[in-house]
Formats: structure tokens, sequence, C-alpha cells
């Protein structure tokens, strides 16, 4: 499989999948900004859509939508990075998949254009607060969101969680979260993901894994 990537935005939480499934994969980055690939070809000719995730199958098929892609590497190695489907286990999961894209993920995204006001920033940011005020609460008593175990979902999560410092989205009110981005960021998977993209050198990946 390949997964076409920017570094940091939300293709790095199917990196990490990819990374914790175990299964052979290469990555090829893309400029999300000029929607070109490396060699400077038009990621529009392979992504009509234009940005990522896109995960490239085996046999050539796309498959867009990161909470797609995310299900779909899963199901590749059936309970290692979430229940098998069908399960009211997985369901779980996908509540969460659901929760996180639609309640923290798109309250993110003004954020990042320098044409939102500031009112409406600081209104995103209203938002997000009630959001980590939820997640904080279930952080204090587990340590990933469905309990135990480190699923696709708890890859998402950190993710767009990432972002915070760079959007100037303080965490530090919610010390469950500022915890569950460190023991995430620990993992041998994250490590990897993130040193692939370039987010971390390889001996800072070795200091902290």
């Amino acid at each position: 499989m390949k997964l076409y990537y920017a570094p940091a935005v939300c293709s790095l939480a199917s990196h990490i999948a990819l990374v914790e499934s175990g299964l052979p994969y290469s990555i090829a980055k893309v400029d999300i900004r000029k929607h070109t690939l490396e060699d400077g070809s038009d990621y529009y000719a392979i992504n009509p859509k234009g940005y990522v995730p896109l995960l490239q199958l085996d046999d050539g098929t796309l498959l867009a939508e990161g909470v797609v892609i995310l299900q779909y590497i899963a199901d590749q190695v059936p309970g290692k990075i979430a229940p098998p489907y069908g399960t009211l286990e997985r369901y779980r999961v996908m509540e969460w998949l659901t929760f996180v894209n639609s309640e923290v993920h798109k309250q993110y995204s003004p954020l990042f254009y320098p044409t939102t006001p500031d009112a409406t920033k600081e209104q995103q940011k209203a938002k997000l607060a009630s959001r980590f005020e939820y997640l904080a609460k279930v952080l204090q008593s587990q340590p990933y969101l469905t309990g135990e175990k480190f699923t696709i979902a708890d890859a998402y999560l950190f993710t767009i969680l990432n972002w915070s410092h760079g959007l100037k989205v303080d965490l530090s009110p919610y010390p469950a979260l500022v915890a569950y981005q460190d023991r995430v960021r620990a993992l041998p998977s994250v490590q990897r993901a993130m040193t692939e993209e370039g987010l971390i050198k390889p001996e800072q990946a070795k200091a902290t894994a």
C-alpha cells in the first residue's frame, strides 16, 4: 500500500495506523498548497479532491477520506488496532472516530486560515474547550479513548490535538489531555511515523521512545 500524505496534517493518523498495523507500506509526500508531488507532477491527476490522506492499494485501487482509510487499515489486521467489524466494541471505536472528525477536527479547521476573523477564532476555541472538558473526563480514568488499548481513534485524536501549539490552542487546563498526548507520542509507531514525515529527528525518536 502507498499512503499519500503531507507532514503533520490529518494524514498522520493513517500513517501511524499503517506503522502500528505492521503491514508493508510506502509513502508519497504531497505539497497540499501547490497540489503537487515531490517530482512536481500534478496531484489532482491522482486525487481529484486534492487533499490527503489517499491510500493506494496493492491492486492500484484508490481509497480516500481519513476515517475510511483508518478502518480499512484496521480491517487488514482484525483486532490489532480496532476490534473486529460488527462487534459493539468496534462501534465504540467508530463512535469516537465520528466524534473526533466532527467535533474536534472540524472545530480546528477555521483556525488555520489567516482570513478567519479573530472573533470567529475565539468562538472556535470556546467550542473546542467544551470538547476538551469531555475528553479530559474520559481520559482521567483510562489511558486511551476506548480503555486500555490504543486504537485508530487514538491515532486520529492525537494527530488533531498535535495542532494545538501551532494554532495557539491551550491544552494546559486539561492535564489529562496533556498526559494523553505525551503517552501517545511516546509509542514506537507514533515516533516512527513522525520521524518518516520529518516532524522529529531520528535521534529524538530514540531518546523518547
